[in-house]
């Protein structure tokens, strides 16, 4: 087993197989995955991110849906303002 080195004072943790498939995985296809998707960095308020993640939680919804039915309903009303 391949081991991960940690910091001062640390014993060293040992690395299953499948954690070092998924690493390597990881580190040849970063190139790939970074040109086939964007992130959304954004800052909310705590106490609405509280409230907007406590409601997607309850309702099952992800967070990538929420943004895609949100532009999805934008667009709808962009269209009916023309």
């Amino acid at each position: 087993m391949g081991t991960k080195k940690l910091g001062d004072g640390e014993m060293e943790k040992q690395m299953t197989a499948k954690q070092r498939a998924r690493q390597k995985y990881e580190i040849v296809h970063k190139e790939e995955r970074d040109m086939a998707t964007r992130q959304f960095n954004t800052r909310l308020p705590a106490k609405e991110y509280e409230e907007i993640t406590s409601f997607l939680k309850s309702k099952r919804i992800r967070k990538v849906d929420l943004i895609r039915l949100g532009y999805q309903a934008l667009m709808q009303e962009f269209k009916k303002e023309k």
